[in-house]
């Protein structure tokens, strides 16, 4: 234990007096005043003296001095921060106690005097004293552990160097004195004897940190404070323990020679790194006892196989008795148990096997997609596991790929099906050879030791009796293009897969794309019925396909497919690809031809162009070179001038097939040939049949136009009326007659007729009063001078009645006619209108005349407009007009 040194405090070498601290405190007055009586001058880091801060308040957590040349320690203790003269006779700070928890807060005044005496006087014997070491004399301390005592149970004596000089009286704090375990510990105040009251579980506690003081009678510290730790020494008091009362360990039945199964593990509370907590594992008991499967390592836990391997279909679970003791597994070592059950995994170490070895079957003939075996197996590995499930693999006989073996997921069985036809005339009966495995691979060991299991199953073929047959499904035959009409070639030909013959079938073309081919119905030849075109077959190059149908005696059939190979003749020659070339001038020197062979390749390319026109000109003008065997190089000569050319050139096949075409090549100043598109497109323009009909419909829907104008100019000139008045022989307007019609003036100035709410057309004629929009007025000779002018209202519309001077209808936003006639009836009276006028704006007499007024009355009625009238009486009272129309249209034919 270290000792703690501090230096005693001198008055001065002639006075070789000790100077000391004086306390004078008082228990109920504490938290007021504490007084230290002091030298003038404290060096840093002395000791001024102690105050009771537990009395102030003994909850106090948070200590604070006001003067910051001086610190107070947990207990009390008050030290000099830096040096600290006093120039006065007295000082004062104050200490600040808080409680953070109940927020209680307190203040303890500290005064600072001069020291005015000692507490002891050296005789004039003694010699004058020397400055000397002061030291605490602790030495380690440790108590057992659980000790029986006798208690008080004395541990050790704590003395100062100081007491040699002094009274000192000893004090301790910390864990077992003053906080949990309280009371522990107490040390006797005059001696420093330190005692233990009660036993110690060092589990619990292992050390005590404890803090002894050592002061005066006045309350001065003689010494920092000094820690005095108390170590408890252990006692194997504690069992260890497993850390799971039962373990659950796996283990593959494949494992090998020391194959790790788990680790189990154990704790000792005692002290760590002592015989007391060195533990030692062993196994107590195995069940099943024997063989001894497992062993554990002594001081990691580590259980291992010992065998050389474990078989699960034997014993597929192991429970262990598992001990573990400490002081290394002595005698005297405390111990305690634990179960461990060890499960054995399944691994594939058993091989399926068939219950047969042989196997038999039967199926009628063309039958497919129906099971007609299963078979058993019997595998030792735990059910439903990838270890017992079985693969069943056809090993030889299915090369036709006639059958088909798969696994029921719920027996285990191998089921065989026919998935493709069996024939009975070419086999009777069909040997297979199937093997059987699991969906998990066998153990490398086992897998080294077996091999598959196999089993033989004969499948029987019943015979049935069938229809012909069409085999091979495709026939081919070869035919030459242009082939003479009549050209017979054999056909197709099925036969009775009984007897294998083809008698008694007949044959009949169920499809025929061109209708080239005929089909003799007894022997299955064919003979051309058109020339046949091999570049007229869709696609091209491909082979001409007929079906046909073969029937038995019994109405049995099969279907098959006469393949056709057309042999190609030279019938095609090449086709030169353009028409209408552009060249630009002078970016362009040339144009590429190229040319197309419908025919085969043997009869087309290499290509040879010519310039069909060998005149000078033309031979001056343009060049063909060979670019490739499909074309040829146009080039012109630099003297051309911009015009479009025709050009003629011939293109010839290796065979001397030819053919000649003009192409028009556009010399154009461009950069670009698309720049003369617009002048090649202009130049022929060729109406399609949809242009032509909107030309016609545009032509007549002009027809129609003028000729509804010019049934109005005649509708107007037959609305005219006739007076009832012979005697006035003058003819006025007039748009009413008695009763008439119903006639409103509209707002803009002319009449308008309203009867059954519907228009009839432009009814009678405006006159004069049309023109300008209406703004002329028309003259009335007889009845009146009102004008139109005076009928017009503020939205109103009248009767010509009320114009007259007669009484007005008012009919507010009234709309007799629809929008059409509207906007057409006043264009129309002022087309009128201007046709009713020569040059000079005088009334033609060419054109529809005014009148003046008629009188009222007429047995006729109206005459209507344009001959549309739409009356439900027709138009038969124009046969019975009596005779004042006579007289009247008498006079107008004078006219």
């Amino acid at each position: 234990m270290a000792a703690a040194e501090r230096p005693i405090p001198l008055r001065g070498a002639l006075s070789g007096l000790l100077l000391t601290l004086v306390v004078f405190s008082f228990a109920c007055e504490a938290c007021k005043k504490v007084t230290f009586n002091i030298p003038s001058k404290l060096e840093a880091d002395k000791i001024v003296g102690r105050v009771n801060l537990k009395e102030c308040l003994r909850s106090a957590d948070l200590i604070r001095s006001g003067d910051p040349d001086f610190r107070v320690l947990d207990d009390g203790s008050v030290y000099t921060t830096s040096t600290v003269v006093l120039s006065d006779e007295k000082r004062s700070f104050t200490i600040w106690l808080s409680d953070s928890r109940t927020q209680a807060q307190k203040e303890i005044k500290v005064l600072l005097e001069h020291q005015k005496k000692v507490l002891r006087k050296r005789h004039a014997k003694e010699a004058v004293l020397r400055r000397s070491k002061r030291r605490w004399a602790p030495i380690p301390c440790s108590m057992q552990e659980n000790s029986l005592g006798p208690f008080p149970l004395f541990l050790q004596q704590v003395q100062s160097d100081a007491a040699q000089n002094y009274t000192i009286f000893y004090s301790i704090s910390g864990h077992g004195v003053d906080q949990e375990p309280l009371n522990l510990f107490f040390i006797e105040r005059d001696t420093g004897n330190l005692y233990c009251t009660r036993p110690v579980d060092r589990e619990e506690y292992e050390v005590f940190d404890l803090i002894a003081y050592a002061s005066t009678a006045d309350g001065y510290s003689a010494d920092m404070p000094l820690p005095l730790p108390i170590r408890v020494e252990d006692e194997n008091d504690n069992h260890p323990i497993f850390t799971e009362a039962i373990y659950n360990f796996e283990v593959p039945e494949s494992s090998r020679l020391g194959t790790t199964v788990g680790v189990v593990c154990a704790t000792d509370k005692d002290e760590p790194d002592t015989m007391h907590t060195r533990l030692k594992y062993t196994i107590l008991e195995q069940t099943p006892k024997s063989p001894g499967i497992f062993s554990v390592h002594p001081t990691t836990g580590v259980i291992t196989t010992v065998a050389h391997y474990l078989d699960r279909e034997t014993v597929d679970k192991y429970s262990l008795i598992m001990k573990v003791q400490d002081m290394d597994g002595q005698l005297f070592g405390l111990m305690s148990t634990s179960t461990c059950i060890i499960t054995v995994k399944d691994s594939n170490d058993n091989a399926p096997t068939f219950k047969q070895n042989t196997y038999e079957a039967s199926v009628e003939e063309n039958a497919y997609n129906v099971e007609i075996l299963r078979i058993s197996i019997e595998d030792k590995d735990l059910i439903n596991t990838a270890n017992w499930r079985a693969n069943f693999t056809i090993l030889k006989g299915n090369e036709n790929g006639h059958f088909k073996i798969s696994t029921d997921k719920e027996t285990n069985e191998g089921v065989l099906y026919v998935v493709k036809p069996l024939n009975y005339e070419e086999n009777h009966q069909v040997t297979l050879e199937i093997g059987v495995s699991n969906e998990a691979p066998f153990t490398r060991d086992f897998a080294l030791r077996t091999t598959m299991n196999r089993a033989l199953v004969t499948v029987h073929v019943r015979d049935q009796d069938e229809g012909p047959e069409c085999s091979p499904a495709a026939q081919y035959v070869r035919i030459q293009e242009h082939s003479a009409v009549g050209s017979k070639v054999n056909g197709y030909k099925a036969y009775d897969p009984e007897t294998r013959s083809a008698r008694g079938i007949r044959y009949k073309k169920l499809h025929d794309p061109k209708g080239w081919i005929t089909i003799d119905e007894i022997s299955g030849s064919i003979t051309t019925s058109k020339i046949l075109d091999r570049e007229a077959m869709t696609p091209r190059n491909d082979l001409y396909n007929i079906t046909v149908l073969a029937i038995d005696q019994d109405g049995r059939s099969c279907t098959g497919t006469l393949a056709v190979n057309i042999e190609d003749m030279n019938d095609n020659p090449p086709e030169i690809l353009q028409s209408y070339v552009t060249i630009c001038k002078p970016k362009m020197r040339y144009t590429d031809i190229s040319a197309v062979d419908p025919d085969e390749p043997i009869h087309g390319p290499p290509f040879y162009f010519s310039l069909a026109d060998t005149s000078p000109e033309m031979n001056r003008m343009w060049t063909l070179t060979k670019v490739n065997d499909t074309a040829a190089r146009l080039s012109y000569q630099k003297n051309a001038e911009f015009q479009e050319y025709s050009v003629p050139i011939t293109v010839k096949d290796r065979e001397g097939q030819s053919a000649t075409k003009t192409v028009r090549v556009n010399l154009c100043d461009c950069t670009h040939p698309s720049q003369c598109l617009p002048t090649r497109r202009s130049a022929g323009v060729i109406l399609g049949k949809w242009a032509i009909l909107a030309i016609l419909l545009g032509i007549a829907l002009l027809f129609s136009v003028l000729l509804t104008l010019v049934c109005g100019v005649f509708g107007a000139k037959k609305r005219k009326g006739f007076p009832e008045d012979l005697a006035q022989q003058n003819l006025i307007i007039s748009n009413t007659e008695a009763p008439g019609d119903d006639k409103v003036c509209s707002a803009n100035g002319f009449m308008t007729q309203t009867v059954n709410n519907s228009g009839q057309g432009f009814c009678g004629t405006m006159g004069s009063g049309m023109k300008n929009g209406g703004q002329e007025t028309i003259e009335m000779v007889k009845g009146g001078h009102q004008t139109l002018e005076s009928c017009r209202g503020t939205g109103h519309h009248h009767t010509l009645d009320s114009c007259r001077g007669g009484h007005v209808e008012t009919d507010n936003c009234r709309h007799a006619y629809s929008e059409w006639h509207n906007f057409t009836q006043p264009r129309l009276g002022e087309k009128l209108h201007l046709c009713n006028q020569n040059e000079n704006h005088v009334p033609s007499q060419d054109y529809v005349l005014t009148y003046n007024y008629e009188g009222k009355g007429s047995p006729a009625g109206s005459v209507g407009c344009c001959s549309e009238k739409q009356e439900e009486d027709g138009l038969d009272f124009l046969n019975n007009l009596g005779a004042k129309f006579t007289t009247l249209a008498e006079t107008c034919a004078k006219r």
